[in-house]
């Protein structure tokens, strides 16, 4: 899959059916070495302005299935994390 075909995926967590939006608006965190996804960091929006002050962070083990229009994550809500 190209990153461009992954990006306009919608983000929803299989624990609580929560939507936290689309991977393109996300941050990935890539292994250097490896290349490989490390985790998505999904930033929590307020009102018209993005701030990048309250973000989750999703390990790519999370992830339980990636559809044509979502990728499924099973997480849970307490590992969110402020900045």
């Amino acid at each position: 899959m190209r990153l461009s075909e992954f990006g306009n995926k919608e983000i929803v967590n299989l624990t609580d059916g929560r939507r936290w939006g689309l991977v393109e608006d996300s941050d990935l965190v890539i292994d250097e070495e490896t290349g490989r996804i490390h985790s998505i960091i999904v930033y929590e929006s307020k009102g018209l302005f993005r701030g990048k002050t309250n973000y989750i962070e999703i390990s790519w083990d999370s992830i339980r299935k990636i559809g044509d229009d979502m990728l499924i994550v099973e997480f849970e809500e307490n590992k969110r994390r402020f900045y």
